[in-house]
């Protein structure tokens, strides 16, 4: 296990708002940083690149303006910004529930940190980033690579489910207010994903079977990756659930 103390709280960090053509659909982009009863801070995804906190128009380069164009977006989105609320300026692990452009925008934030990644997606020539293109290398770092459902650490399991993208992580968390909190990441990015049986995801038969899975562990609690209607009632960063 990677880590030794128990989590204590989990906050959700707020990366920006981002509008997605079909429907039109807005969504939260989002991250987490979870806190231990040993002091450890472990940072889950990191958001969109710094460039679209500079230019709105960053999407035109990526091929992402296809797809949707962020509402909202500035520095105060970024890893550091959000970090900084809960009063938290080094990590002591991060990890990338996959590769995508608004989950891996400051994966070169952090050198030196321990990452853990699915090992089937690190074994990519590239990071997913979207479908405009890969332009970016997997950065030199220690990483620790995720094969199968696994413990973190006590109290943070972690399972590997495929179909979003090829090494979609998600995790169960056991916090001793809320109870055991599913983040799912973009394994359920909303609710209706399982009535639509993913039909726009990179292998929809893997999605929905884990999904399926994911619902039938026992929770008090699920974060959706992009839920729009559970988006605004989630406690942000400073706030945490405990």
């Amino acid at each position: 296990m990677l880590l030794k103390g128990r989590p204590v709280s989990l906050t959700v960090l707020d990366y920006g708002f981002f509008r997605v053509h079909a429907g039109p659909r807005d969504i939260g982009l989002m991250g987490a940083l979870i806190q231990t009863d040993a002091g450890e801070r472990v940072l889950s995804d990191t958001g969109m690149p710094v460039k679209y906190a500079r230019d709105p128009e960053a999407g035109r380069e990526d091929g992402l303006d296809s797809f949707g164009h962020v509402l909202s977006l500035t520095e105060e989105n970024l890893p550091a910004a959000q970090l900084a609320l809960c009063g938290v300026a080094e990590i002591d692990l991060l990890i990338l529930t996959h590769t995508h452009v608004d989950h891996i925008g400051g994966i070169f934030d952090f050198p030196g940190v321990r990452t853990g990644i699915a090992a089937v997606e690190r074994a990519l020539p590239k990071p997913l980033y979207w479908t405009g293109g890969q332009p970016w290398d997997w950065p030199d770092r220690d990483w620790h690579l995720i094969d199968g459902d696994c413990d973190i650490g006590p109290g943070l399991r972690c399972y590997l489910c495929p179909g979003h993208a090829p090494g979609q992580l998600a995790f169960s968390i056991t916090l001793p207010e809320t109870g055991e909190v599913l983040w799912v990441s973009d394994a359920i990015s909303r609710p209706a994903e399982v009535d639509e049986a993913f039909d726009t995801a990179w292998n929809p038969d893997e999605a929905l079977k884990h999904a399926h899975r994911l619902l039938a562990l026992p929770h008090d609690f699920i974060i959706y990756g992009h839920g729009p209607d559970q988006w605004h009632r989630l406690r942000k960063a400073p706030a945490a659930y405990n």
